[in-house]
């Protein structure tokens, strides 16, 4: 009995003194756990070791990522380069930011002003240019700092978004290139990130079936009578389906549709169709392509047909002659159930 007692004292005792064992591990991982988050020392992004950014409180993942980023060639020419780095989030580069060293092995170097007395060779020598883009860019919204951030000279900035105001963007590699402040190298290094805008095929041009008649007279080539001559035309064809038929009217001289095209387009889809199979005559006898012969085929044929599927059909009915069928089939439907004309 005594001895069962004086188990039980010592099993008393000593559990208190286990779990105070206990919750002061637990207190000295956690201590340690907070001191190892906390330790920030220089360092430079360009060395920093896996272990040391874990150190740093990266997680792993963080910590891998950024040394594949680096073993992939990437260098960090100033410390804000770090922050691009996957996984390293606003709030981890804000606190390790103090702490970044970039070694002068790495860091963006001022570009220094040649000495008036330095030899002509060093004047001639043209500087290496190595731009570090952070990621693609379009070419047509990019600022003056990010170019200089890549390489750029504050004047070659300036220059280069002059060049491109002044032609209303840039859209190919070429037109890049054909800035003078741009040289070959620099030109081959960005094409790899540099996003170029799709130039506006119809930029400048006028459309025809939608200009009214002060907007035509800007059309060089197009006088007072031409104007009042496609208004009527295209009044008759119901609009414009493409530009060539301008040079129908019987004003318009080859030499001069050969000016007129190269200021017009037309959108097709604003002319007016005839739906053949119910249409009255009268929306359709006076249109240019049709012929007298044809409305009457058109009135005789469907009365006892019905209609038409297509505007092969009505070349196998000898309607139109497939010439006539060509012309005609832009503003033609063929529908299936009768509308209300008015």
């Amino acid at each position: 009995m005594a001895i069962v007692v004086v188990i039980a004292l010592i099993a008393y005792f000593a559990e208190p003194r286990k779990a105070l064992t206990l919750r002061e591990e637990k207190s000295e991982t956690a201590q340690a756990t907070t001191m190892q988050r906390d330790t920030l020392f220089a360092f430079d992004p360009n060395t920093v070791t896996y272990d040391e950014l874990l150190l740093l409180g990266f997680d792993k993942r963080t910590a891998v990522g950024i040394v594949k980023y680096r073993t992939a060639g990437k260098v960090f020419g100033i410390a804000e380069e770090f922050a691009l780095c996957y996984g390293v989030t606003d709030s981890m580069f804000a606190r390790v930011r103090p702490y970044i060293k970039i070694g002068s092995r790495y860091a963006t170097k001022p570009k220094r002003r040649e000495s008036v007395t330095a030899d002509s060779s060093r004047l001639n020598r043209k500087p290496r240019f190595s731009p570090r883009p952070f990621e693609p860019f379009l070419i047509d919204t990019v600022g003056v700092e990010y170019l200089r951030l890549i390489g750029f000279s504050t004047r070659q900035a300036e220059t280069l978004i002059e060049y491109r105001r002044r032609g209303g963007g840039i859209f190919s590699m070429n037109e890049l290139r054909d800035c003078y402040a741009v040289s070959e190298e620099m030109a081959d290094s960005l094409s790899h990130f540099v996003i170029l805008s799709k130039r506006d095929p119809f930029a400048g041009l006028i459309e025809i079936n939608g200009a009214d008649s002060a907007t035509l007279r800007r059309v060089r080539g197009i006088g007072a009578k031409t104007v009042v001559a496609v208004m009527q035309y295209r009044k008759f064809l119901g609009g414009f389906y493409k530009k060539e038929q301008i040079a129908e009217l019987k004003c318009v001289t080859p030499e001069n549709f050969a000016r007129i095209s190269e200021q017009i387009y037309c959108d097709s889809c604003k002319i007016s169709k005839i739906d053949i199979n119910f249409a009255p005559a009268y929306d359709f006898e006076h249109h240019p392509y049709m012929t007298r012969r044809a409305v009457r085929a058109i009135t005789e044929t469907r009365e006892s047909k019905g209609g038409w599927t297509s505007i092969e059909e009505m070349i196998e009915d000898e309607i139109f002659t497939e010439e006539q069928a060509k012309a005609i089939a832009p503003y033609l439907l063929f529908g299936t159930t009768p509308q209300s004309f008015d």
